[in-house]
């Protein structure tokens, strides 16, 4: 489909840019809550590459009515896929139906947006009803039908205004092209082919790597002779004494030398570049007080520096030299600002996929070590109550022939630990998932299970939280406080030999609240138990700092031998907070 004066439409890129947005907010929502599954990975690479496939048929101008009907279809068949996958209307993807929703109402329009809306509401009710009651598909029904419509039909009229207005590339006269027309087209190839090859991998080393090999070879189609470009990846690392500095992290045409030198970045082209946010161009290299350090550069004569900036967050710089002094003129800089801007995006998306992976892995050893922990516990706890449980059957069983009334008191102390061994089960049950804290909050989860360790281990556990620091925590922040405190306190209860445990929630300053867990029992000494966790497979100090860390938190363990230990962990309630204490550790 085009628009008047043979133009491709906005419209086009704006359902692209939307179908990115809704498949790296699955790919986040997943792997933070459930984590990424096998099938429903494999459905999400295979919606990535649909993308990207629809970008190339966009740039190449091939966007006609069937390819948008086509795209439509592939956002229903990832969507019911991804929906069917996650447990249906139990899923954590009940929404997912805004993917072919947002499609079909930037290209249909009016019809579009109410026709998905209700293929969505049907097809979601359909797949639902042989699991859910039908007052739960009344309530998804009542909660989707509104968000769609309000989404689909807002789109719609967005794609409206934008089918009357602003487009984009136009499209090419039929006949002879002119030579600037066609330099024009390669100038587009070359950049489309840089966008996609940089988007192309998710590997943190081959973005740096590429951003440079495209930077010359985008130059060199258009007429530049970059056979003598000088390029690097300058990137921010922290030193052990935490001041800033960039390191080499890619190069072209750089002696041995020079990968090995770190610069502070604050004077010369480097400095006005990330102190700007700008890109800066250089001629007097010679004297510039880093550059200069630089061997490579020494035959060159100009620089343009293209600082790769986030909003607040500098990463580093792209750094590009030539023994031209005018070679960086005003479209060769054009270039290489968008190469900039694209390795930011693409560093960027890296980085996202780099601590996806690393949290899911660690996820996994969570659970890993949840698992060996509840195994340890039910040899410890349940399963010696039953075998002797068992030995004390067999012994009261001999004992009534020869003496009743032992046998009556023998029977007695097995009921007692029996009881005891239903306690130590509910009390691992309830540590497992504490169906209170979901349904009455954080006090009451604290103040549960302080009664049930008093009645199962007869230990005292004493509650104290401030209200204020509790209603500013989220519910999902409420959860891992919960873990924290219960880890805590089962550690003290184990091994402190503590009279008293006191679990005290506050806050801290404003914005910040703070966990402690205190116990007046024989304390140890930090420093040796944790040398030692490997060797005694014992991971409770380190799952409670991996859960601070979920929180963005700060974990402080005070022990020593005879005085009793405290656990504290001080939580930002917001970003400015959890920055505030990044620059104070």
């Amino acid at each position: 489909m085009r628009n008047r004066a043979g133009s491709i439409p906005l419209t086009d890129w704006v359902a692209i840019t939307i179908r990115w947005l809704l498949l790296i907010g699955v790919s986040l929502w997943l792997a933070i809550g459930e984590g990424l599954q096998p099938p429903v990975l494999f459905v999400l690479v295979l919606a990535v590459m649909g993308n990207i496939l629809a970008a190339v048929l966009v740039v190449l101008n091939l966007n006609t009515f069937a390819f948008r009907i086509i795209c439509i279809l592939g956002d229903l068949l990832v969507a019911y896929l991804l929906y069917f996958l996650t447990g249906s209307i139990y899923g954590p993807l009940t929404w997912i139906g805004l993917l072919p929703l947002a499609s079909a109402a930037l290209y249909l329009q009016w019809i579009g947006a109410i026709l998905l809306t209700l293929l969505n509401i049907l097809v979601q009710g359909i797949m639902g009803a042989s699991i859910a009651p039908i007052q739960d598909l009344f309530t998804l029904i009542l909660v989707l039908l509104p968000l769609y419509l309000v989404v689909g039909l807002g789109l719609a009229f967005v794609s409206q205004r934008l089918n009357k207005g602003i487009c984009m590339i136009p499209k090419p006269r039929i006949g002879k092209q002119t030579d600037a027309e066609r330099l024009e087209q390669e100038r587009r190839r070359a950049i489309f082919i840089l966008i996609s090859s940089l988007n192309a991998s998710l590997n943190y080393q081959k973005v740096l790597e590429s951003s440079l090999d495209l930077s010359a070879n985008t130059l060199s189609q258009l007429d530049a002779p970059a056979d003598k470009l000088v390029s690097a990846v300058l990137l921010f690392t922290v030193s052990e004494q935490e001041t800033p500095e960039l390191h080499v992290a890619a190069s072209r045409r750089f002696v041995p030398s020079d990968t090995r030198v770190t610069l502070p970045g604050t004077r010369g082209l480097l400095g006005q570049a990330i102190d700007e946010g700008e890109p800066r161009l250089s001629k007097s290299l010679s004297s510039d007080a880093e550059l200069s350090r630089f061997v490579a550069l020494h035959a060159c004569r100009s620089a343009y520096c293209v600082p790769l900036r986030r909003n607040l967050d500098a990463y580093g710089i792209l750094l590009f030299a030539h023994p031209e002094s005018e070679f960086f003129s005003s479209e060769r800089r054009e270039i290489l600002d968008m190469v900039g801007n694209q390795s930011m995006i693409a560093i960027q998306n890296a980085t996202l996929y780099k601590d996806l992976s690393q949290e899911k892995e660690r996820m996994m050893e969570i659970q890993e070590e949840a698992r060996k922990k509840m195994a340890r516990d039910l040899h410890d706890g349940p399963t010696q109550s039953v075998s002797a449980i068992a030995m004390r059957v067999n012994f009261a069983r001999r004992l009534l022939d020869r003496d009743t009334k032992a046998a009556s008191e023998e029977l007695f102390k097995i009921e007692e630990l029996a009881r005891r061994t239903t306690k130590e089960i509910r009390h691992m049950l309830f540590t497992l998932r504490p169906l209170v804290l979901e349904s009455q909050g954080l006090v009451a989860a604290l103040n549960s299970m302080a009664d049930k360790m008093k009645e199962t281990y007869s230990q005292n556990v004493i509650i104290q939280a401030d209200q204020r620091a509790v209603e500013a925590l989220e519910a999902g922040k409420q959860a891992v406080v919960f873990y924290i405190a219960e880890e805590a306190a089962n550690n003290a209860r184990k091994h402190a030999q503590a009279t008293h445990i006191w679990v005290r929630l506050k806050m801290l300053r404003e914005n910040i609240s703070m966990l402690e867990i205190e116990d007046d029992g024989v304390g140890f000494n930090v420093g040796d138990i944790g040398a030692s966790y490997e060797s005694r497979g014992s991971l409770g100090m380190v799952n409670m700092r991996e859960r601070s860390e979920l929180v963005n938190g700060a974990l402080r363990v005070d022990s020593s031998i005879g005085r009793g230990t405290r656990v504290q962990v001080v939580i930002p309630l917001n970003e400015d907070a959890a920055e505030l204490m990044r620059r104070n550790m």
